[in-house]
């Protein structure tokens, strides 16, 4: 497993000319960690602008409101991502809003806010990683079948009327954009290497297991 961490810390590190003094009190596995972080957090904002392109009429529900403004909204805030407009509402429970037909609001934001927050609930609220800190490979890999559930729902949900709750790789009846499948495939790959890294006999679990479609989004372990 060393070697695992070496060869995609290598990866991430490639093109780096400087190397921190606080890193000296970071191991491999921290290193590795910071990328993840930053990466997940890159393409979660890749995934807000795309969604508001897609469903410009989510922002409209919010006078004044911009993608940008939103998204300054969940970079602004450190640690748990909660916000009245959602009731509160933080991770998996926020995602439910998306498909509520009681929920009047943004759903573009109840997504990424329940995304945003269950991932950086998976990675214990931390934005940097140190020596002693500890990740629970059993939670990484429960985000990332939470992102296969999410996925899955947006595509398979529907309005009464037979729409979608949000505009995604199908418009009217018709699969032309792709992309959102390579953003969420993304996050799942890492949210399982780092589950892989972080305790070795994961590899185990999710290359052996057959993963079953379910509709219900799974709590994360405590």
């Amino acid at each position: 497993m060393p070697s695992l961490v070496l060869v995609i810390l290598a990866f991430f590190l490639s093109g780096c000319s400087g190397y921190e003094i606080k890193n000296l009190a970071k191991s491999d596995t921290d290193l590795v960690a910071d990328k993840f972080v930053n990466e997940t957090r890159h393409l979660v904002k890749e995934l807000t602008v795309k969604l508001y392109k897609r469903n410009p009429d989510q922002l409209r529900k919010t006078p004044g409101i911009t993608a940008e403004k939103r998204f300054n909204q969940l970079t602004s805030q450190p640690g748990p991502l909660v916000f009245s407009e959602l009731g509160n509402r933080q991770s998996i429970a926020a995602l439910e809003l998306v498909f509520s037909p009681e929920y009047k609001g943004d759903r573009v934001f109840a997504l990424v806010v329940g995304l945003g927050d269950m991932l950086r609930s998976a990675y214990g609220y931390h934005e940097e990683f140190f020596m002693f800190d500890r990740l629970n490979a059993d939670v990484l890999l429960t985000s990332a079948r939470n992102i296969e559930i999410l996925l899955w729902r947006l595509k398979n949900n529907r309005k009464p009327d037979g729409s979608p709750w949000l505009i995604t790789s199908e418009y009217q009846g018709v699969t032309d954009n792709l992309s959102f499948e390579r953003l969420f495939g993304k996050l799942i790959v890492l949210q399982e290497m780092m589950a892989t890294i972080t305790d070795d006999s994961v590899n185990r679990r999710v290359t052996g297991t057959v993963h079953a479609v379910s509709s219900v989004f799974i709590p994360l372990p405590i």
